[in-house]
């Protein structure tokens, strides 16, 4: 009795002492995970939209709350993916409302894997900073800036992937 004793208390002590062992693929989304978005007036955004150097950036503009946006974003994450080995670098720029960052934002950026540069634009001077980005653009979403040094071409429409790709391929010759 007192021999089975001592096993079972082994083997318990045995059991309760291994060191729990976190899945890689666990390990590797928490990490991803981020916490705070970089939120930046107009002022703060505009050297990000004009960039001389070698990279080909394409900014889109968009929000969790509008449905093509979301829709299009995979593209945009693929392009990003795809594309980065040839100098592109995409920047999704927020107008989520920055009361709701922390509760719509950073949730839906974690939820869906974003790897792209994510900044929210929190610039009340819209009048300004609409017609700064474009002259033509109305201020609706979605809406992509593509460019290169000085060239530029602003899209104010929804991209499926074959379309962003072939006006970016204009960027990459």
């Amino acid at each position: 009795m007192i021999q089975k004793f001592i096993s079972f208390t082994l083997i318990a002590a045995f059991l309760f002492s291994c060191k729990k062992e976190i899945p890689k693929e666990t390990l590797t989304k928490e990490i991803a995970k981020i916490a705070t978005v970089k939120s930046l007036n107009y002022q703060q955004l505009k050297p990000l939209l004009e960039k001389q150097d070698d990279k080909i950036y394409v900014v889109n503009f968009w929000a969790t709350w509008c449905a093509p946006c979301v829709k299009e974003l995979p593209y945009f994450e693929k392009i990003g993916a795809e594309y980065k080995s040839k100098n592109v670098e995409v920047l999704l720029v927020s107008l989520d409302f920055p009361k709701q960052v922390s509760t719509k934002l950073i949730p839906f950026i974690n939820k869906n894997n974003i790897q792209s540069e994510v900044v929210l634009l929190d610039d009340f001077n819209e009048d300004i900073w609409i017609k700064a980005i474009d002259a033509t653009w109305s201020g609706a979403l979605p809406a992509t800036l593509i460019y290169h040094k000085n060239k530029r071409k602003f899209y104010e429409q929804t991209f499926d992937y074959e379309t962003l790709e072939n006006e970016l391929k204009q960027f990459l010759n």
